[in-house]
């Protein structure tokens, strides 16, 4: 057996022990009874007197334990009243210790006529016996205790997660229609007017939906792959701008080694040239920085405000935007600065992710 199917079958077989309670007290109870009987065995072979015995000195033993982990626990030490339940220990074990000798010495004389025993362990000796078991049993106890709050909090942190992958798979989905039918659309404005640059175009969305549908699917993908993804959008857009437009396009730095999560950046360049360049095709601009440092991206895109249709009239105040801020507070908690400047007449945008 491998080492690793070892450790899963021990773990399964702890788990199973951890959710069974009678089988954990009964092992916990043989294992006493066997190191005891045992320990007070006189001879080399165990007479039955000495299994008589064991039983009879658990009782204190049992008494003590029970009392602790179902009564003084669960009022005392887990409503954080800690001094109290300290002195309720103290008196707790030297009552077992009171009870264990009254067993032996009165007791047993009426349950078993005939066995003469006595309780041949002074106080203090018997003191340290029950101190031990109620220490272990509360021992015992608070890691059970502290396991149980471990695996849950794993079974929560898988449900957290799961639920994170399920809505950034939601968000993402978002894009890809909305994506596919603004390119559409602007591959339809070509063919309408005939344009050579129809071919192009269609072969420039070709690769972008490729990238879309097969390799931003991971959580990260390489920084460059996303450029290049960035740089053929840019370049669909300008094939069908006009001449008049104005369109800047500047980037720095090594993206090599570097990932990031795929199509975070695309609505912030996309509303650039929805609201600059096609809200107004005769004189719109928009200008593109991306910088490369050390182990952050720093995008920054600026427009004019142009007059864009009812439908996409508040798109990226609304839907657009919501979703690239959830997402960004999903993948880069606490991890980007994010600041949207709208003056009436020009909009900007600048967003800096720490990648690390």
């Amino acid at each position: 057996m491998s080492n690793r199917l070892l450790i899963t079958y021990l773990r399964r077989a702890f788990l199973k022990l951890a959710g069974n309670r009678v089988l954990q007290h009964l092992l916990f109870w043989t294992a006493s009874f066997l190191f005891l009987v045992n320990f007070f065995s006189s001879s080399n072979s165990l007479e039955k007197i000495d299994y008589i015995y064991t039983a009879l000195f658990h009782i204190s033993l049992a008494v003590a334990v029970y009392l602790n982990i179902w009564f003084l626990m669960p009022r005392l030490l887990q409503k954080a009243r800690y001094f109290v339940y300290a002195l309720a220990v103290i008196v707790l074990i030297y009552a077992s210790a009171l009870l264990n000798q009254a067993t032996f010495n009165y007791l047993v004389d009426l349950v078993l006529p005939g066995y003469y025993f006595v309780s041949y362990y002074e106080t203090g000796d018997i003191l340290k016996f029950v101190f031990v078991y109620v220490a272990l049993a509360s021992l015992l106890k608070l890691s059970k205790g502290w396991f149980m709050l471990m695996q849950t909090e794993q079974q929560l942190m898988a449900i957290r997660q799961e639920k994170v992958e399920t809505e950034l798979k939601a968000l993402k989905s978002q894009i890809n229609p909305h994506f596919l039918f603004n390119s559409l659309n602007n591959i339809y404005s070509l063919a309408l007017g005939d344009s050579k640059t129809t071919p192009a175009a269609i072969l420039k969305l070709s690769e972008l939906m490729r990238y879309m549908l097969y390799e931003s699917n991971e959580d990260r993908v390489p920084l460059k792959q996303e450029i290049r993804f960035m740089d053929n959008y840019i370049d669909l857009q300008s094939l069908r701008s006009d001449k008049r437009s104005r369109i800047e396009y500047r980037k720095q730095g090594d993206p090599e080694g570097k990932s990031i999560a795929p199509l975070l950046l695309l609505p912030f360049i996309e509303n650039g040239f929805k609201h600059g360049i096609k809200g107004d095709p005769s004189g719109g601009y928009v200008i593109i920085e991306f910088a490369i440092h050390d182990s952050n991206v720093d995008l920054y895109v600026e427009n004019n405000k142009g007059q864009v249709d009812e439908v996409e009239k508040n798109d990226f105040n609304g839907i657009g935007l919501n979703n690239v801020k959830r997402r960004l507070e999903l993948i880069y908690p606490g991890k980007y600065e994010l600041d949207i400047q709208d003056t009436g007449e020009q909009f900007s945008v600048r967003i800096k992710l720490d990648l690390r």
